[in-house]
């Protein structure tokens, strides 16, 4: 097993995923000029794409599995093109409908190759009990955090030295696009036997997997909401713009360096004892990033680590679990990864269908002076509203049947 492939390839992915909405908000209404509510809407009416397409791509990597290399190359070349398109070749005078049609085609690519992915994972890690899920996810979330700490950062260090910042990020990532057409080639070898079989989603409840899933949507919203709010919260709650980008790599820094120790740990003692403890630090980031005043920059330094080191167990416990009831229920991965990249971006796009709305019509505006009631909504969607969804999933672990969860040795 090829465990810096799997790490590469997550690297990649990764631009397509959180860095995505973190940047969006902020990209959308400074560089493109559009509002937070067309912006939302352009979220949603996507997310409405993704309930019918998602399923069917799944559908279409089981079915045509013999061909997974092509599959793989056009997932990978559409989000290259999907990179260059949004960040490096915008046109002069970007509409809501322009963002929509580009954003389709990155999404798209992106929810094909992370089926592809995900699915892959299943295979390599098969037949060696939920250990092997754990050390594998170990290493490819590690990929995916430093792949993101690449793609939030991109954008601070080429305005820093007087560029675009985010024309640099489209030209890198679709750069590193072809890169993974080249060095991976050996991580998508064909399929000997593809699953014909239909799939039901009785074969997800079946394997005892539908409550893993449940349980990621929960347990995504508030990171998908903090990633959305972050840049409006550093910049105009806490007024310190120059430090957004320093906290943001201090985030995913300590969610990368994190994981790893976050699989071991779930290796040893199982998924549910380690998950509890880890949602109970992101609880506390939540409540410390609520109490914070204007400047409070140390502070949000410490609360940034925490809920990095947070995340990282997130990222790496959750896919793992949802894999170990597939292999354990025979379950086809394309579909049912399909259905796991709908439900975390579905997250996303709740995070931003609710939460922007709610700050246009609280009138806070990006980067001017807001009326303190802005600012008190802002504080609310950022810290306290994920602090109660965080507090439901952690209701849903504790009601988990221990077996599934626990490793084998």
């Amino acid at each position: 097993m090829s465990y810096f492939r799997v790490s590469l390839f997550a690297a990649f992915l990764a631009g397509g995923g959180i860095p995505l909405y973190v940047h969006l908000p902020l990209y959308a209404t400074d560089v493109l000029g559009l509002s937070l509510s067309t912006l939302a809407i352009v979220l949603v009416v996507i997310r409405l794409i993704d309930t019918v397409q998602d399923p069917l791509l799944g559908r279409l990597a089981d079915r045509f599995g013999a061909n997974r290399p092509l599959l793989a190359a056009v997932a990978v070349l559409g989000l290259s093109l999907g990179f260059l398109l949004l960040f490096t070749l915008r046109p002069d005078t970007p509409t809501g409908a322009w963002l929509l049609a580009v954003l389709v085609l990155v999404f798209t690519a992106y929810s094909f190759a992370t089926i592809l992915f995900y699915g892959r994972g299943v295979e390599l890690a098969s037949g060696g009990g939920p250990d092997r899920h754990y050390r594998l996810a170990g290493f490819r979330e590690t990929g995916t955090l430093v792949g993101i700490l690449v793609a939030v950062s991109l954008p601070q260090v080429g305005s820093g030295a007087g560029m675009d910042g985010y024309a640099i990020l489209g030209l890198t990532l679709a750069g590193l696009g072809v890169v993974m057409l080249v060095a991976n080639r050996g991580l998508w070898p064909p399929q000997v036997k593809t699953n014909e079989a239909r799939f039901k989603l009785s074969d997800l409840r079946d394997a005892d997997a539908t409550p893993v899933l449940i349980l990621a949507l929960v347990n995504a919203l508030p990171v998908a909401i903090t990633s959305t709010l972050f840049l409006f919260f550093v910049e105009d709650k806490l007024q310190l713009p120059d430090y957004a980008g320093h906290f943001l790599l201090l985030f995913f820094l300590c969610a990368g360096l994190s994981a790893p120790i976050w699989s071991r740990l779930s290796q040893r003692f199982g998924a549910k004892r380690v998950l509890l403890p880890a949602m109970v630090l992101a609880i506390v980031s939540f409540i410390g990033a609520a109490s914070l005043a204007p400047g409070s920059a140390m502070a949000f330094a410490v609360i940034s680590a925490a809920s990095g080191a947070a995340l990282g167990a997130d990222m790496v416990i959750l896919p793992a679990l949802f894999s170990v009831q597939l292999e354990r229920g025979n379950v086809s991965t394309g579909v049912a990864f399909g259905i796991w990249a709908f439900v975390a971006k579905l997250a996303l796009a709740m995070a931003a269908g609710i939460t922007l709305p709610l700050l246009d019509f609280a009138g806070f505006e990006p980067g001017q002076t807001n009326s303190a009631q802005a600012l008190t909504t802002l504080t609310w969607a950022y810290a306290v509203v994920p602090c109660i969804l965080k507090l439901c999933a952690i209701w849903m672990v504790v009601r988990l049947p221990e077996t599934p969860l626990a490793t084998t040795k």
